[in-house]
Parts: C-alpha cells; sequence; structure tokens
C-alpha cells in the first residue's frame, strides 16, 4: 500500500519539476520578445538607419540574455545552497535522534490522510528504504535527485532569452524599410500570443485572459517606446 504511494509523489514531482522549467523558459522567451522589441521599435522612431537598429537591438539582446543567465544563476545557486543545507541538517538529525524522526514522519504522513497505524507502518518501511529521502520529500518538499544545477538554468535563461529576443530584431532589420515597424508589430504581437497561450497551458490557467495581458503588455510597451522615439528623433536627441 505504501509504495505506490511513495512513487506517485515521486512522479508527481517530476512533473512539476518539468513544468517549472517549461514555464520558465517561456517567461525567458517572452521577455525577450518584450524587451529587445521596446528596444528596436524606440529607436524606429528616432532613426531609420539599419546600422543603429542593429547595433542597439544585438545590445539589448546580449545585456538582457546576459542579465537572465546571471539572475538565474545566483537565484537557483542560492535556493540550491538552502536545501544541501536542509539536507545536511536532516542527515545529522537522523544520526542523533532517530526515534524522533521516525515519529516526525509518523505524523507528516498521518496529516496527509493515513490512520496512525498505516502511517507508522509507511514511516518505518519508508526509514528502512532510505532515510533521508523520505524525510527530504516528506517533511522537506525535496528530490535529493533532482536538485537543479545553476549552470544548466543559466544556461536555459540565455538561451530562451535570445531566441524571444531574435524574432523583433530580425523583424526590424531584414525587411526593407518602409516594412520595418509593421512587421516587427505583427510579428511581435503573434509571438506573444503564442507565449500567452503556451504559459496558460503550462500552468492550466485560462488561455483567453493569459493571451490578452501578454499581447496588450507588448503593445503598450511598443507604443511608449515608440513614442519617446519619435519626441526625442523630432527634437534633434
Amino acid at each position: 500500500m505504501t509504495e505506490p504511494t511513495h512513487d506517485n509523489e515521486a512522479h508527481g514531482g517530476a512533473l512539476g519539476s518539468r513544468l517549472n522549467w517549461l514555464r520558465a523558459a517561456v517567461l525567458g522567451a517572452n521577455d525577450g520578445i518584450v524587451s529587445t522589441a521596446g528596444i528596436v521599435v524606440g529607436v524606429a522612431g528616432a532613426t531609420g538607419d539599419r546600422n543603429a537598429l542593429l547595433t542597439a537591438g544585438l545590445a539589448g539582446l546580449l545585456a538582457g540574455s546576459m542579465s537572465m543567465a546571471a539572475g538565474e544563476y545566483v537565484s537557483v545557486s542560492t535556493q540550491r545552497d538552502s536545501e544541501l543545507a536542509a539536507l545536511a541538517l536532516e542527515k545529522r538529525e537522523l544520526k542523533e535522534q532517530p526515534e524522533a524522526e521516525l515519529e516526525e514522519l509518523t505524523e507528516l504522513l498521518e496529516r496527509r490522510g493515513l490512520s496512525r497505524e498505516v502511517a507508522r507502518e509507511a514511516a518505518v518501511q519508508l526509514t528502512e528504504r532510505d532515510a533521508l529521502r523520505a524525510h527530504a520529500r516528506v517533511e522537506l518538499g525535496i528530490d535529493p535527485d533532482e536538485l537543479t544545477n545553476p549552470w544548466h538554468a543559466a544556461l536555459a535563461s540565455f538561451l530562451a532569452f535570445t531566441v524571444g529576443a531574435l524574432l523583433p530584431l530580425l523583424a526590424i532589420v531584414l525587411p526593407p524599410a518602409a516594412w520595418r515597424l509593421p512587421v516587427t508589430v505583427v510579428s511581435v504581437l503573434a509571438a506573444l500570443v503564442l507565449t500567452g497561450w503556451s504559459s496558460a497551458r503550462s500552468g492550466a490557467a485560462a488561455v483567453g485572459p493569459a493571451v490578452l495581458r501578454n499581447v496588450a503588455g507588448g503593445a503598450l510597451a511598443m507604443g511608449v517606446t515608440y513614442a519617446a522615439g519619435s519626441l526625442l528623433g523630432a527634437v534633434g536627441v
């Protein structure tokens, strides 16, 4: 009776981890789209020079992707350090006071709906099998085999942002001058529909509001930066 419960918990944790990675990738791409689109559209409001647009877009892409990667690395490193410290503390407690830890595990399983007898039996079996893993999953909500690698997280954020940023960058520099702005706006809004849909689906949320918020935010960002660029261009700054 206890074995399926233990396996289901592991599978659920792995699924949650995959969904978190998917949402992070979608959000990273979304940030790349919106921030780079805001930069190139703003510059386009001031000048139609292709070199200026390419320079601004590349600068925004590199700065944004490096910032995302560094931020993700620091964040995940801090989380990993905290998880390792919690695991080390749990390991020490299991060594120094095994009976108290067994009772704690029993009580935690009781809170999940098991009877006292079944919870005690499950706690004993899990402890005999792998006490640290049992406490890590049930008490701490940590899977010792699934600790996030900060380098992987940083690389994923870098790539997600870069992929997203490439769309508005290419859309603004490849078409003829007269088509640059409309092609960029349409491409960005279409991409935001896709990322809004993807983020909603990955989180099992309503698609309509997510897409609307995403598109409205991107449109507002481009509108504001274009207006600012046009104003600066008009006054010769």
